[in-house]
């Protein structure tokens, strides 16, 4: 349950985040609950993303392949680019492309570093 909590604290800030700077912001259905899509829809004039928002603290952020693939689909089907937006206590938001992470056995991966070399964060949204 604790993670459940942690996670929908999390979506919470990004959308309080968006919705303040005039973004138009949907949270899925079933968020945290089903992996049929991402967990918030944030749309403004122009721009549009789905985001699936892991509030991790380890070194590396696996999704497990169901969930990867099910992000896949639904960003190939609507046309709208998706991301998993990984936040670290004390550090900011890092959006990442679905492109840059690892297939391994059991899920797609990638560590910190990595990500912070290749995601963006907030304000590129802005």
């Amino acid at each position: 349950m604790l993670t459940y909590r942690k996670g929908s604290r999390a979506e919470r800030e990004l959308i309080d985040y968006f919705s303040t700077r005039g973004f138009c912001v949907i949270r899925a259905a079933g968020s945290g609950v089903n992996s049929l899509s991402p967990d918030i829809l944030v749309f403004k004039r122009g721009m549009q993303m789905g985001i699936e928002a892991k509030a991790w603290e380890k070194e590396n952020l696996n999704i497990d392949h169901e969930q990867f693939l099910n992000l896949k689909k639904w960003e190939d089907i609507s046309g709208i680019t998706c991301y998993v937006g990984w936040r670290r206590n004390r550090e900011p938001w890092l959006f990442l492309p679905l492109g840059i992470f690892k297939e391994n056995s059991k899920s797609f991966a990638i560590n910190w570093e990595n990500a912070k070399g290749l995601g963006k964060k907030l304000e590129e949204f802005i």
